[in-house]
C-alpha cells in the first residue's frame, strides 16, 4: 500500500525536537516501511531539508504558516495515497479528504481533541464521517469521543503506544555503564528521582519539589532530577519556570534542572535513575514517559489522571496516586521506594516485563498495519480494542500513608 502520515504543525519529523507523536512515528515508521510505501509530512526545521528520503521513507516538510493548506495542495496535485493517517488534528481531516477523495483516512488522537472548545459539533461529525477509524492512545481519550458522539463508538479503537526496547537497558543490567553514566551526570552516591516532561502546571513538577522538603530529612542523599524544557526543545523561562527555580533554590543541589534533553540521550538518564515519577495534574491522555520508564525497569509512581492507570497497575508494576496534588502523598510513596529497595526492584522488574510483553514497537506497528489494511479493504481484521488494565486495589492507601 501507499501510506502517508500527516504530523501536526508543531514539531518536525524525525523527532529532532522531541514530541510524543514524533517519537512514536520514529519507532514504527521503519517497521511499516518494510511492507508499505510510506511518506511522512511535517513542518520545516532549520536542521532538516524540505524533502529527503531516509531508510526508504519520503519526508516532506512545509512551513508552519499555512501548513494544512500546503499539505492539502500536495495531496490534490499528486497520485492518491491508499491510506492517510492524520495525527491529532481532526479539524483538518475534511480538508484533506476533499483534496484526495479516493484516499481512505485514519485519525489518531493523542489528546482530548474532540473537546467542545477545540471542535464544533458540525466539524466533529464531518471528521468522523470522513475517517474509517479513530485510533486513540488510551481508553480515556476514546471515551471522550464516544461520550460526545455516541455513533463514533464503532470507529474508535485504542492502540497503546510503545518504546524501542533495544535502546533501553534495564537498570539491573546496566552494570558498569550505569555507574559510568551516574558519574558523568554527577549522581554518584545519590538516590535519583526522575521527572521527565514539559515544565508546566499540568505536569506538576512543583508538587515534586514540595515533596522533596519531606523526603530530604529522611533521605539526605536523594536528588530530584527534572528533565525537560518549558515546551519541548524550548528552554525559555516563563513565570511558572521561574517559580520552579524559586521553589527549588532552598533545596540547593538536591533539585537539578537539566532543561531539554534530546530523545536519543534519554535512555541514558533513565539508566542512571532509581525511581521515576509522573506527577500529572491534568487528565493526562497517557504520558509516553511511562513506556520509557517501564523499558528501563524503573519503579514508577504515577497519578490516577486520564489514561495513566490503564497501563500502570497499583502495586503490580508501579504505584498509582489518587491524591495527585498532595506533596505529602508523593513524599510517602517516594519514601517507601527509597527505603525498601527490594520492593522497588520487583515493581521495576515487573514494569520491564510489561513493556516487553505489551509495548514494543513491533506490536504497535502491527496494530497500525491491521488498521490501515482494514481501511483499504484488504483482508485483515482490525486490531482488537484493548481493555482497561487498571486495577483498583483496596490496599492502595496502605502504601501511601505519610
Amino acid at each position: 500500500m501507499k501510506l502517508a502520515f500527516i504530523c501536526t504543525e508543531m514539531l518536525p519529523s524525525p523527532a529532532v525536537k522531541g514530541g510524543a507523536i514524533q517519537i512514536l512515528i520514529d519507532g514504527v515508521a521503519q517497521i511499516i516501511a518494510k511492507r508499505h510505501e510510506l511518506s511522512i509530512f511535517s513542518v520545516t526545521d532549520p536542521e532538516l531539508p524540505e524533502t529527503e528520503i531516509l531508510g526508504g521513507i519520503k519526508y516532506l516538510r512545509f512551513p508552519r504558516k499555512g501548513y494544512a493548506q500546503s499539505v492539502a495542495e500536495y495531496l490534490k496535485n499528486n497520485a492518491p495515497f491508499d491510506v492517510i493517517h492524520v495525527f491529532n488534528r481532526p479539524r483538518t481531516v475534511s480538508g484533506y479528504k476533499s483534496a484526495t477523495p479516493d484516499s481512505k483516512f485514519v485519525l489518531s488522537l493523542h489528546n482530548e481533541m474532540f473537546h467542545p472548545q477545540k471542535i464544533s459539533d458540525e466539524e466533529g461529525l464531518k471528521c468522523l464521517n470522513s475517517v474509517e477509524t479513530v485510533m486513540t492512545v488510551s481508553n480515556y481519550i476514546g471515551a471522550t469521543v464516544e461520550q460526545r458522539f455516541p455513533t463514533a463508538k464503532v470507529k474508535v479503537q485504542t492502540v497503546y503506544s510503545g518504546v524501542d526496547l533495544t535502546k533501553y537497558l534495564s537498570v539491573w543490567k546496566g552494570g558498569s555503564r550505569r555507574e559510568a553514566l551516574r558519574q558523568r551526570f554527577g549522581f554518584q552516591g545519590k538516590k535519583v528521582i526522575l521527572f521527565v516532561g514539559r515544565l508546566s502546571t499540568k505536569k506538576g513538577p512543583h508538587v515534586l519539589i514540595e515533596a522533596m522538603k519531606e523526603i530530604l530529612p529522611r533521605h539526605p542523599d536523594a536528588v530530584l532530577v527534572i528533565i525537560g524544557g518549558r515546551w519541548f526543545a524550548d528552554d525559555s523561562v516563563n513565570d511558572y519556570v521561574r517559580e520552579l527555580y524559586h521553589l527549588a533554590k532552598p533545596l540547593g543541589g538536591s533539585v537539578i534542572f537539566t532543561k531539554f534533553v534530546a530523545p536519543a540521550e534519554m535512555p541514558n538518564y533513565y539508566l542512571a535513575g532509581d525511581v521515576f515519577v509522573c506527577s500529572s495534574q491534568w487528565q493526562e491522555p497517557l504520558a509516553r514517559v511511562h513506556y520509557e520508564a517501564m523499558a528501563a525497569g524503573l519503579p514508577i509512581i504515577t497519578t490516577n489522571r486520564g489514561g495513566n492507570a490503564e497501563i500502570i497497575r497499583h502495586l503490580y508494576n508501579g504505584v498509582v496516586i489518587d491524591d495527585y496534588s498532595n506533596p505529602e502523598v508523593f513524599a510517602a510513596a517516594l519514601h517507601k521506594m527509597l527505603s525498601y529497595p527490594r520492593m522497588a526492584f520487583q515493581l521495576g522488574k515487573t514494569a520491564r516485563k510489561t513493556a516487553e510483553k505489551n509495548h514494543g514497537y513491533e506490536r504497535v506497528a502491527g496494530d497500525l498495519m491491521k488498521i490501515y489494511e482494514s481501511a483499504a479493504g484488504q483482508q485483515a481484521n482490525p486490531a482488537p480494542k484493548r481493555e482497561n488494565t487498571r486495577t483498583r486495589l483496596k490496599s492502595r492507601h496502605s502504601l501511601l500513608k505519610p
